[in-house]
């Protein structure tokens, strides 16, 4: 005897809707709100994610269609070689690499142009429970980037992740007022292209 039943169905009239994602909203702050009320969770929010040999123009595309100025650069997904931002694909790299190897601008890729994760800044998820929303500005104002990622450290059967990262675009929109950032050179080659 089979112990299972059919479910009672019914046909759908016109009108009926998909359910979507609750859209996400960003709750104002101040500078002395948690930190966490302005980081981007990645256990909630899917990552925007994008192949090093892809072109420029199709992470343009990718950054526009998902809504985002930032996409993480995955070789084996869920592995980061590194992210690329609306900045890498507008400033002044693209031309130089262009002038350096001797190519056109639509035969650069991603791996091009990407920012390496041996160059990028992290903070420990768990500083951030007594952090502040000033401490994450001052975080991002100390290395001169738009964005810093959240780092989760290895637990039991897990390996180090990036958990979330901070956008300067994002906590402007929570705090309502323009946050000042200088971009910093870190490498003598960095200050090399600078004076340039």
């Amino acid at each position: 005897m089979n112990p299972h039943h059919a479910l009672p169905t019914f046909r759908l009239d016109a009108g009926v809707q998909l359910a979507q994602t609750a859209p996400w909203t960003l709750n104002p702050v101040t500078r002395e709100s948690p930190a966490l009320s302005v980081m981007t969770d990645l256990t909630t929010v899917k990552a925007a994610t994008i192949a090093p040999a892809s072109s420029l123009h199709q992470a343009e595309q990718q950054m526009i269609y998902q809504g985002v100025r930032m996409l993480f650069v995955v070789t084996d997904m869920p592995a980061i070689a590194g992210l690329i931002t609306a900045t890498d694909l507008r400033g002044a790299k693209p031309m130089q690499v262009v002038h350096e190897r001797g190519l056109r601008y639509d035969e650069l890729t991603v791996a091009d142009v990407m920012t390496g994760l041996d160059r990028l800044e992290a903070v420990a998820y768990e500083r951030l429970h007594s952090a502040t929303v000033g401490d994450v500005v001052a975080t991002l104002k100390r290395f001169g980037h738009q964005h810093v990622l959240v780092v989760e450290e290895p637990g039991a059967g897990t390996p180090r992740r990036v958990r979330g990262l901070y956008s300067r675009t994002q906590i402007e929109r929570q705090l309502g007022e323009t946050i000042e950032i200088t971009p910093i050179a870190s490498s003598f080659s960095e200050i090399e292209q600078a004076l340039s």
